[in-house]
């Protein structure tokens, strides 16, 4: 399942982020897929503030799931993946995944979904043209179909 992933962002788990039995708190999942979600577009040579500005486009997140496989506990390294699954019109949909650093020990799977909205009218628009260039010159599977 690593595999199917290019890109991936570490982390080593901070005291502040567990609970009191030493586990990640469960909120802090969604804090480590949007960093990694904001990393794989800079990787990507998405300028999100600078296509905020010229377009008057951003993407609102509708969508957040997060199904936790095993435990993460504090001090640990893990490696979150971030690929874009699919574009649809107006959504991005993106598959995430923890693993302990460096293996296939998987720790919790994700989903989130982005609209592409207007920040005047706050209605949903198309998903432009040259972001759907920019994540199919990554992607293999939105390449081919």
């Amino acid at each position: 399942m690593r595999q199917d992933f290019w890109f991936h962002f570490p982390f080593r788990v901070r005291y502040s982020e567990v609970d009191a039995q030493a586990v990640v708190f469960n909120a802090h999942y969604l804090t480590y897929f949007d960093t990694a979600i904001t990393e794989y577009f800079r990787a990507l040579g998405y300028d999100y503030l600078g296509e905020v500005t010229r377009t008057g486009i951003d993407f609102h997140t509708v969508k957040s799931v997060v199904e936790y496989k095993a435990p993460i506990r504090f001090d640990e390294d893990i490696d979150v993946c971030v690929r874009v699954a699919r574009i649809g019109r107006s959504s991005i949909n993106l598959a995430l995944a923890i693993f302990a650093k460096g293996s296939e020990d998987l720790r919790a799977t994700g989903e989130i979904v982005w609209v592409a909205t207007d920040q005047k009218t706050h209605r949903s628009v198309a998903v432009t043209e040259d972001m759907r260039a920019l994540v199919a010159s990554r992607e293999k599977m939105l390449a081919q179909g």
